[in-house]
C-alpha cells in the first residue's frame, strides 16, 4: 500500500499573491518597504482589495476557540459583532501557515450562501501583531458548533447562541435530517463553484439560531481547495499537502491522491455518523493504525449501535446513505446534488424514535 504521505501543492493562481510560488522568508502580503514598525507596508493585493480591513474599526472582545494556525475572536467591526481568525506564523513550516490564509479566501468572492459562513474582510494584522500572518473577518453566528449540539449530553452547557444566552439544542431524528440537509446544500453549493472543502467534520460546522430555527453554515476554509476548471481532480501542477483530521479524511487522501468532490462525501459520512450515533469515530486506536486500517481494510465506524441494528430503527434511514458516500473508491460515492435529494426524499414522520438523533 503507497505511504499515506501528502502531496504538496500551490495556490490557485487567481487567488495568489504571487507568481513566485516558493516558500518566502516573510509574509507574503509584504509588498513594499516602506512604513510600518518593520519597515514594511503591509496590504493586501490590488485584486483584493475590497476585502481590506480597517483595524481602526475592529475591537476584540474574548477568545472563542484555537486550531492548529490560529485563533478566532469575538469583535465588533464597524459596528457589526463579527468573528476574527488570525492565522498565526508557523516557524516550523511557514508554507503551510500562508496556504491556510489564502485558502480561508477562496469562499470570499462567492455569493451569499445560508448554509455557509460569509467571509467579510480580509488583510495582514498590524505591526503590533507580529505572530499573526494575517486576519479574517466572518460573520459571527454564536460560539456553538454541530460537536457541541451531537455531544451536549456529555458536556452540558459548552455553548452559547450568537445573543450570548445558553444553547438549547434541538432533539431527535428530525434536527438531525435537517442538519444534515444543511450540510449538503453547503457541499453542492461550494461543489458548483468548484472549491472543495478538505475538513469537513461537526466542529467546522456552525449552528445559528434564528428564533426556532437552526441553521447549519460550513466554516474553515483553511484546508480547502479550488479545482481546475470545475475538473473533478485538482491537477498534478497543483499538487498539494492535504491537511484535515484524519478520522475524516478519506482514503485516497491518506494514500497520497489528489482530492476531488467525493473526498468532502467521505467526511459528510463520517460527520452524519457522528450525528445519528453521537460518538466519536475511532476511538481507542492508534492514529497510524487507524490511517492503515481505513485504506488497507477499509475499516470504517461501526453501524450496528442502537440507532442502526434494527429494521424499525430511525438510523436505517441513514445507514444505506452513509455506507455509500463513505465507499472506498470515490466514483462509486454520489455527488453533493443527488446526496441532497436523497436527503430531501427522506419523510420525516419515518425519523421519530427513541434514543436517536441530536
Amino acid at each position: 500500500m503507497p505511504s499515506p504521505v501528502p502531496l504538496e501543492r500551490f495556490l490557485p493562481r487567481e487567488l495568489s499573491p504571487s507568481v513566485e510560488l516558493r516558500a518566502y522568508s516573510s509574509s507574503p502580503l509584504v509588498l513594499s518597504r516602506k512604513g510600518g514598525s518593520d519597515g514594511r507596508e503591509r496590504r493586501m493585493p490590488p485584486r483584493l482589495a475590497w476585502c481590506s480591513i480597517n483595524w481602526s474599526e475592529v475591537s476584540l472582545l474574548e477568545p472563542l476557540g484555537a486550531g492548529g494556525f490560529g485563533h478566532v475572536y469575538r469583535a465588533t467591526y464597524r459596528g457589526e459583532t463579527v468573528a476574527v481568525k488570525k492565522v498565526k506564523r508557523s516557524a516550523k513550516n511557514r508554507l503551510a501557515s500562508r496556504r491556510s490564509f489564502w485558502a480561508e479566501l477562496n469562499v470570499a468572492q462567492l455569493p451569499r450562501h445560508e448554509n455557509l459562513v460569509r467571509v467579510l474582510a480580509a488583510g495582514p494584522c498590524g505591526p503590533e501583531d507580529p505572530d499573526s500572518l494575517g486576519a479574517v473577518i466572518m460573520e459571527y453566528t454564536g460560539s456553538c458548533t454541530l460537536h457541541h449540539a451531537i455531544y451536549s449530553h456529555q458536556n452540558p452547557g459548552m455553548a452559547s447562541g450568537e445573543d450570548g444566552q445558553p444553547w438549547e439544542f434541538g432533539t431527535g431524528a428530525a434536527s438531525c435530517l435537517s442538519y444534515a440537509r444543511d450540510v449538503a446544500r453547503g457541499l453542492t453549493f461550494l461543489h458548483s463553484h468548484s472549491i472543495v472543502h478538505l475538513d469537513l467534520k461537526p466542529a467546522n460546522v456552525l449552528l445559528a439560531q434564528h428564533g426556532i430555527y437552526t441553521c447549519c453554515k460550513i466554516g474553515d476554509f483553511g484546508c480547502s481547495l479550488r479545482l481546475q476548471h470545475r475538473e473533478a481532480r485538482v491537477q498534478p501542477a497543483e499538487a498539494c499537502e492535504i491537511g484535515g483530521t484524519y478520522t475524516h479524511r478519506a482514503p485516497e487522501l491518506l494514500r497520497g491522491l489528489p482530492p476531488t468532490r467525493k473526498s468532502d462525501i467521505y467526511s459528510f459520512a463520517i460527520t452524519l455518523w457522528q450525528m445519528v450515533s453521537r460518538e466519536t469515530p475511532f476511538t481507542g486506536g492508534e492514529r497510524q493504525c487507524v490511517l492503515y486500517a481505513v485504506v488497507a481494510y477499509h475499516l470504517r465506524p461501526p453501524l450496528t449501535g442502537p440507532a442502526f441494528r434494527s429494521p424499525g430503527a430511525p438510523g436505517a434511514s441513514f445507514k444505506g446513505i452513509i455506507e455509500r458516500c463513505w465507499g472506498a473508491k470515490p466514483e462509486e460515492r454520489p455527488g453533493a446534488k443527488q446526496l441532497l435529494e436523497e436527503l430531501n426524499s427522506i419523510h420525516e414522520p419515518r425519523l421519530h424514535g427513541p434514543h436517536f438523533g441530536l
